[in-house]
């Protein structure tokens, strides 16, 4: 006989007590260059990324790093980038490149029956781009073009102008950039560039998916063979940063109908001892859609759509913001209020049912992060390319499950300050 569900009474849930993850297997090929697998696929296919860590920013060239990276594909010495384009296509792949002031990369997504096929194309766009004059000067026109679309949306210029004022106008993560950054690019810059970073020892690959031994003999084909030079091993620097000396700014935009916030301080990476505790702290005050900042700001007051915080964590620094847009009207109010939920996490202890909710929120979305090949490399890339080893995760699951009350408080007290905090308003105040 079958059994029908009373709807009105909620299903059992259990507590995460414990988790395995698929840990990631390296490999070294011919020429040195490390190889992570996660074999965790279900379907027969593969995530290969080839991270290169930035070697340099240049004030002269400040935009060098990502335009070399994103230039690559628009020819080799053998193919035009619509050869390149069509032949991965043919085979159902695709590749794509990303950009940050830590890395950048390159990304093939294929059927493990096309490596050998798709490898190839892969292999020269990395090492033979030769970065075409008519397709560098089309890269800049367009990238000017979407700077001026960028710098009338107010999202964009209140992210971009907060990072400056956190790390300074000379650093690569708080650089502003500007149009006439764009013509700084040409061709002899883009292929100095290219060979001196992007080398073998200067390389990771991180392949997920269904992963065999001979993926990796495939790997080790097309680029074990170029060889590796220590006496060449390029040099990279962390830049000290300096975060702006006045704490309240304001970006004028007189016709402006909302006003962007940022509100935050520079902070440290997950390589801190307090970085896991500090992401519950951040949870509940604005990391969830059950977070205090989004029950007074927008639940209660009305004041926005939307609004969160986060601990933003990269390779030398990190820091903490909180975002949202509120009506021009709302401005001082809104500012007032994001005051006060921070100081009531630095006054009063957090209620059990709060806190269960919030830890349930992160353990779920954690597991929820480990769901599948690509998700397990993601995770593997958080703490490998930040020099952390699997006993973070350990840590950081552990300090969910059995953080308290006065802990919560105590942090929050001691990272919290208001005058530690820098406020920016982009629109009418």
């Amino acid at each position: 006989m079958q059994t029908i569900l009373d709807r009105k009474e909620a299903p059992s849930s259990n507590k995460i007590k414990s988790f395995n993850l698929i840990q990631a297997k390296k490999n070294v090929l011919d020429n040195g260059i490390p190889v992570y697998s996660i074999n965790a696929g279900y379907q027969d296919l593969a995530k290969i990324e080839f991270i290169f860590p930035n070697i340099s920013f240049d004030l002269k060239r400040p935009l060098l790093n990502s335009a070399t990276n994103r230039l690559m594909s628009e020819g080799t010495s053998k193919y035009t980038s619509q050869q390149l384009a069509d032949h991965i296509d043919y085979y159902g792949s695709f590749f794509e490149t990303e950009e940050n002031s830590d890395f950048t990369s390159v990304i093939l997504f294929t059927l493990n029956k096309h490596l050998e096929a798709t490898l190839p194309f892969i292999r020269d766009l990395i090492q033979d781009p030769v970065f075409p004059e008519s397709e560098v000067g089309v890269y800049v026109q367009n990238s000017k073009q979407q700077l001026v679309v960028d710098n009338e949306r107010t999202s964009s210029i209140t992210r971009r102008k907060f990072n400056e004022i956190i790390f300074g106008e000379k650093h690569p993560y708080g650089y502003y950039v500007k149009g006439d950054d764009f013509d700084t690019i040409n061709r002899e810059n883009l292929i100095g560039h290219h060979k001196n970073k992007y080398i073998p020892q200067n390389c990771t690959i991180i392949i997920s998916g269904v992963v065999k031994d001979e993926t990796i003999k495939i790997l080790n084909k097309f680029f074990g063979n170029n060889p590796r030079s220590v006496s060449d091993k390029p040099a990279i620097e962390d830049q000290v940063f300096s975060s702006s000396s006045q704490k309240k700014h304001l970006v004028e935009r007189k016709d402006a109908v909302q006003s962007g916030l940022r509100i935050g301080k520079p902070f440290f990476n997950r390589r801190h001892p307090d970085y896991p505790g500090m992401a519950v702290v951040n949870t509940l005050l604005g990391g969830f859609f059950g977070s205090r900042l989004m029950s007074n700001i927008r639940e209660e007051k009305g004041y926005t759509y939307s609004i969160g915080s986060a601990i933003v964590s990269m390779k030398q620094e990190g820091y903490f913001f909180i975002s949202t847009e509120v009506g021009v009207d709302v401005t001082a109010p809104a500012i007032e209020e994001i005051y006060n939920e921070i100081e009531l996490l630095t006054q009063e202890y957090v209620e059990y049912d709060e806190l269960e909710m919030a830890r349930n929120y992160m353990l779920g979305s954690f597991l929820k992060g480990v769901d599948g090949a690509f998700q397990l490399a993601e995770r593997f890339k958080s703490i490998y390319l930040y020099d952390l080893d699997y006993s973070y995760y350990e840590k950081y699951m552990e300090k969910i499950r059995t953080i308290q009350p006065d802990e919560i408080k105590d942090l929050a007290c001691k990272y919290f300050e208001p005058s530690g905090f820098y406020e920016l308003v982009v629109g009418r105040k």
